[in-house]
Formats: C-alpha cells, sequence, structure tokens
C-alpha cells in the first residue's frame, strides 16, 4: 500500500504507474474520499474537544439551570458528531477499498508492455541443446518411465492431478536435498517452514488480495491455502517493531502451495508444469528503507537462482519484467526461465521481486532506526525451487536418443544413479 501523503503529492507519477502497470484505479476519486475524510475528522475532533471542555465545566457548575441548559447544548454536539462519524464510516469503506487498488510505482528501468511478450531479455546463460531426434515433451518423458501418473492422478485429485511415482520422486527428493544443502551453506539464510493455511490479512498485506481471490483456494472458514510461502512468511512479523542492527532478515521458506490456476485452461493441461498442487522452497529478505539495499538484495536473490539453475546445467535466459507483466506491489521483477527443448522456447523456473514498502506498510512491518526513527522495512522475495515444475526441464534437456535420461551430475549422489533408463509403465 502506497502512503496517502505520498499519493496526494505525487498524485501524477501515481497515476502513470497505474497506467503503465494497466491497473485501472481512479486515484482523483481517492483523492476526493480523502479531501472529505480530512473535512470529517477534523468536525469530528473539534466536537469531541468541545465536548470534553464543556464536560469539566459542568464540574464546575453550580446553577442547576445553567449547569442543564449546558447539558442540553452538548446533546446537540453529540448528534452532529455522530452524524459525521456515520458519514465517515461510509467514506471510510469506499476510501480503504480504492487504497489497497492503488498499485506501486514500478522503476524507471521497468520497459513498457501488455503481457509477458513484451519482457526483454537481459542476461542469458548456457547452450541450448541440440538433438539428432526429435525431443520427447516432458509429458512423455515422465510416463515413458513410470515416473508420473496424471490418468490416476485426475481420478483421485481431478483436473490437473498427478502422481509421482518411482524415480521422479526420487528426483524430487533429490532436487530438494540439493537446494537444502545449498541454502544451509548460504550465508545469513535462516530455514523455516511455514503454514499453507493462512488468514485473509496477510493475503490483503502481500497484495494477493483482494485483485487475485479468484486463483486462491478457499476453505469454509474464511482462510486461504496459500500459492507461494511469501504471504505466511510476511505474515511473521505482522504488526512488530525490529530493530536496524538485525537488518537484512534472510529467509529460505518451504511450504506446500496450492493454486487454482484461474484462467489457464487450455494452458499446459499435459504432464507436471501448471498443476494445483505443488511444494516450493521460496528466498525472502526483509531489509532497511534504502532503494540501493533493495536493488542489492534483489540482485542477490536472482544470482542465487542462477547459480542452482547453473550447477543443474540447465540454459536459462533471464528478462525484466514489463510494466503489464508486474503485480500490483512490485517496483521490479526479473523472471528466470530455462529452456524446454520440446517447445523450442524458455519456460519460467524463478520470478524474483522487490516491492519497497507496499507490503510492509500494509502488514506494519517496520523498524527502529539509530536515532528511533521508525520506518516500514523493505520487502524481496524470490523461488529457490518449484516443485515438481522444474523436472520437466530437467527430463528434456537431458534425454538421450534411446529415451533414457542422464542425471544431472550434481543429482547423482542423492539419487545414486547416473543415468534413469527406459522401463516399461505398470
Amino acid at each position: 500500500m502506497l502512503d496517502i501523503k505520498f499519493i496526494r503529492e505525487n498524485k501524477d507519477i501515481v497515476i502513470a504507474g497505474a497506467k503503465k502497470k494497466h491497473i485501472e484505479v481512479d486515484v482523483e476519486r481517492l483523492i476526493s474520499l480523502d479531501d472529505k475524510r480530512k473535512e470529517l475528522q477534523k468536525i469530528i475532533d473539534d466536537k469531541r474537544a468541545e465536548q470534553n471542555a464543556a464536560s469539566q465545566k459542568i464540574v464546575s457548575i453550580s446553577d442547576p439551570a445553567e449547569k442543564q441548559k449546558l447539558i442540553a447544548s452538548m446533546a446537540e454536539v453529540k448528534q452532529v458528531m455522530q452524524t459525521a462519524e456515520g458519514e465517515l464510516e461510509t467514506i471510510m469503506q469506499e476510501w480503504r477499498a480504492l487504497m489497497v487498488r492503488v498499485p506501486n510505482v514500478p522503476d524507471f528501468s521497468v520497459p513498457e508492455g501488455e503481457s509477458d511478450a513484451d519482457n526483454q531479455e537481459v542476461k542469458t546463460w548456457g547452450e541450448i541443446p541440440t538433438f539428432s531426434f526429435e525431443p520427447k515433451s516432458a509429458a512423455e518423458l515422465l510416463a515413458m518411465h513410470d515416473m508420473v501418473d496424471t490418468e490416476r492422478g485426475a481420478k483421485v485429485a481431478g483436473f490437473r492431478g498427478y502422481f509421482l511415482k518411482n524415480d521422479g520422486v526420487r528426483l524430487v527428493w533429490a532436487l530438494e536435498r540439493f537446494v537444502q544443502d545449498r541454502f544451509m551453506n548460504r550465508e545469513g539464510f535462516e530455514p523455516i517452514i511455514v503454514p499453507s493455511l493462512v488468514r485473509r490479512e496477510p493475503f490483503v498485506g502481500t497484495g494477493y488480495l483482494p485483485q487475485s481471490e479468484d486463483d486462491l483456494y478457499k476453505t469454509q472458514d474464511g482462510d486461504y491455502l496459500a500459492g507461494t510461502a511469501e504471504v505466511a512468511m510476511m505474515g511473521y512479523f505482522m504488526d512488530e517493531i525490529l530493530e536496524k542492527k538485525d537488518l537484512p532478515l534472510k529467509y529460505f521458506a518451504f511450504s506446500p502451495c496450492f493454486r487454482r490456476e484461474a484462467g489457464s485452461h487450455g494452458k499446459d493441461e499435459k504432464g507436471i508444469f501448471r498443476v494445483h498442487e505443488f511444494v516450493k522452497y521460496e528466498q525472502v529478505i526483509l531489509c532497511e528503507a534504502r532503494h540501493d539495499e533493495s536493488v542489492k538484495h534483489h540482485e542477490e536473490l536472482t544470482e542465487n537462482s542462477e547459480k542452482l539453475l547453473q550447477e543443474l546445467k540447465l540454459p536459462y535466459h533471464v528478462v525484466v519484467n514489463c510494466g503489464g507483466d508486474i503485480g500490483l506491489g512490485q517496483v521490479k521483477k526479473y523472471d528466470i526461465e530455462a529452456w524446454m527443448p520440446s517447445e523450442k522456447r524458455y519456460r519460467e523456473t524463478h520470478s524474483s521481486s522487490y516491492f519497497h514498502d507496499f507490503q510492509t506498510r500494509r502488514l506494519n512491518i517496520r523498524y527502529r532506526d539509530e536515532d528511533g526513527t521508525v520506518k516500514f522495512v523493505h520487502s524481496l522475495n524470490n523461488t529457490a525451487l518449484a516443485l515438481p515444475r522444474i523436472l520437466a526441464h530437467i527430463v528434456e534437456n537431458n534425454q538421450e536418443a534411446d529415451g533414457s535420461i542422464a542425471v544431472p551430475e550434481v543429482l547423482r549422489g542423492y539419487i545414486g544413479k547416473d543415468v534413469i533408463l527406459h522401463t516399461q509403465r505398470s
């Protein structure tokens, strides 16, 4: 959430930022409501002060008639105040609804564009593999090796349901141990397992609600299932004041994740690339409120994920997301996408974002500076590893002509084999 003072003083910048993100919000209406809010609040404050002064005066009045006259006049003051309070509550309902829809202002380096088709490549790594045969898709390879069963998955769990099996399970477990080992030894990152079942407040605070409600699973009690560990991790410090000496705080967070994939009908309907239930390891950083600090940690988070892909020897590129492909709260976002041979294109494995104080202002996460000044911290996050999606990249890039799959060298010690040979599906 942006500060209303910032919105008022930088109205044109906020409107331009919303336009760049292709988000519709009536900033003029918000400012008009804020004018009325301040006007009503002044009336209430003035009448309350008048009421308090009269209450003190009544005690000292000895004449019953004069006392009764003053009491009667206070009834009118109370009525005016109650009327203003009712109007203010009505105004505040619309004011709050508009405030949570005002997007963060994107960085000047964020390119113009409407969708991911307009994202701009800023880096490539690795050589795109060439094959002497037509490469099979991940769905074909995983089925061929009896690593996944989507037919029975759909029977049991519905559309996009799946069972991982055999070497599919071994690869996932190997990948988990691989990423755990890398981050357990990474300086400053504290491992943490967070809840998947989360109350509404952290979703509003992180910017997923109200905009993305259609993509969330909701319980009968009004709670939600998270699609990323970021939500619970950001809620961890909600309504707290941290100390500057403890910043930055870095977390390597794990949770099961759930997404309805609303609006994705017809996309990736086969295989395990786009599913409703998965697991994620997420990097989350809270740092002091300085733009250069946010930029520094944003590059660090991105580099951490790049190193993982480099160790897995998956060719990838990094794109800076355009205005129309970054969310409500993000100042800037990178997508890291690894090569998919069967599709002859890169597909997303990681998203790296920074938010300034957009999330922390909503969640009321602050820190105390050396001079005692209390400020809102800055927040950042990036995927460390999402499973089972990355299996698709691994099996496609490491397939051989006979259908076997070479196990990435860094995973061989975990899985106990160098190659996955073709087996008949049972």
